[in-house]
């Protein structure tokens, strides 16, 4: 099938910015040419003459496993893995409709995660292109240890144990073994998971460098969930590709982080919403009590971190409470508020996660040789950063999904 998008405004990852008049030539999956001037014959138009146009977006945290209701959190592993995996098709297919052509999945019961991404691959179904984790990497008693008592037994677990270096390898081994891209690792303690502490580290450098070293020697990446403190230091000095939240951290954090050349995906969607809905819409005391902090620090840290010239990603958590798949969206407002210019937020969502994931060589930008996957708004998102909680065309692998 041969299709040429008539774009009034094309988002360019070259110059960060909109360039108008622009035609984008779709040969079945593939963008085979960007040009300006007249649309040539023989090509199926589709006129977004009037929309801004840009490469599909990509939330680098998420999890499909969980829908945004207040109590999904903490209720993890009641419901089956089948259960798990039909609400994990409905969560990434309303992602899909909401412009993100491309999720990474953060951490699901069971492999539900690699099962939808399977299922859609292999045209069973449809939905968004995936990067998952399967269950993450925790230390006994972290942020992904959902074990419930010793006598009370639940289908699957977030999160798979594990206390040495030995166990580290082997869990590394087993995730990627069930169709893992990449290892979730659990280096603090979070907001959402009771018992823990947010800065405290949950596994040594020895292990977290057993895990880095395990998913290198298999072209992986690593991303280590780290509110704070210990804990995002040494994931940093052991080499993880990704820190996820950061939101306590301190100079000292942000400087290794840096010089390691180690990429942050914020995620302030969680933190604000929790603060906002708070124990009225059912969320547990200690959950707001420990989600306090998180949001007196997390926008600037953010900033800094921006300012700083670390690599940032877009990743927005959705699927914790409040932060619903469809929505999420709504990070890119609050790292404009944070004080994050526009342009740079659609970068963050486009081409910089694709370089994140390492696959910038296939999504992340509109370039001849890349999949086609392409979004649109009716206006200007870089003078309304709103507009992008309002796409109205979506097209991923060269098929319309929305328009």
């Amino acid at each position: 099938m041969k299709q040429v998008l008539k774009c009034g405004h094309l988002f360019s990852t070259r110059v960060k910015g909109f360039v108008a008049d622009q035609n984008v030539y779709v040969e079945d999956n593939k963008i085979v040419e960007v040009a300006g001037g007249p649309v040539k014959e023989g090509w199926e138009v589709v006129d977004l003459s009037g929309k801004y146009v840009l490469p599909g977006l990509i939330d680098t945290h998420v999890h499909c496993n969980l829908s945004g209701g207040p109590t999904d959190i903490v209720q993890y592993g009641k419901p089956t893995v089948a259960d798990y995996t039909v609400i994990s098709l409905t969560n990434v297919q309303a992602d899909l409709m909401a412009g993100f052509t491309t999720l990474r999945d953060e951490g699901a019961i069971g492999f539900t995660d690699v099962a939808v991404k399977n299922a859609i691959n292999s045209g069973e179904t449809w939905g968004p292109r995936m990067f998952v984790s399967g269950p993450a990497l925790t230390a006994t008693g972290g942020h992904a240890d959902t074990r419930y008592a010793p006598y009370v037994e639940i289908s699957a677990q977030m999160g798979v144990v594990c206390d040495s270096p030995d166990e580290c390898r082997a869990a590394g081994r087993y995730v990627m073994k069930y169709g893992a891209d990449q290892i979730k690792i659990m280096s603090t303690g979070g907001v959402m998971s009771e018992g823990d502490e947010l800065g405290a580290p949950e596994f040594t450098f020895e292990e977290l460098r057993a895990i880095v070293e395990l998913a290198e020697s298999r072209g992986r990446i690593t991303s280590a969930h780290a509110q704070a403190g210990e804990g995002i230091r040494l994931a940093v000095k052991a080499g993880v590709t990704t820190i996820e939240h950061a939101a306590l951290a301190v100079p000292e954090d942000h400087d290794l982080m840096l010089e390691a050349g180690c990429w942050l995906v914020p995620t302030l969607c969680p933190g604000a919403n929790i603060l906002k809905y708070g124990t009225a819409a059912g969320l547990p005391d200690w959950m707001v009590e420990k989600d306090k902090p998180v949001v007196i620090t997390h926008a600037s840290n953010t900033k800094k971190a921006f300012d700083m010239g670390i690599k940032l990603a877009f990743g927005t958590d959705c699927g914790t409470p409040f932060t619903k798949h469809g929505e999420q969206a709504n990070e890119f407002k609050l790292l404009a508020e944070a004080g994050i210019p526009t342009a740079d937020t659609l970068m963050m969502a486009t081409l910089y996660a694709a370089q994140m994931l390492r696959w910038d060589d296939r999504v992340g930008s509109v370039e001849a040789g890349k999949l086609a996957d392409i979004v649109a708004v009716d206006a200007d998102p870089i003078a309304d950063i709103d507009e992008m909680t309002r796409v109205t065309f979506v097209m991923k692998d060269g098929k319309v999904y929305k328009q």
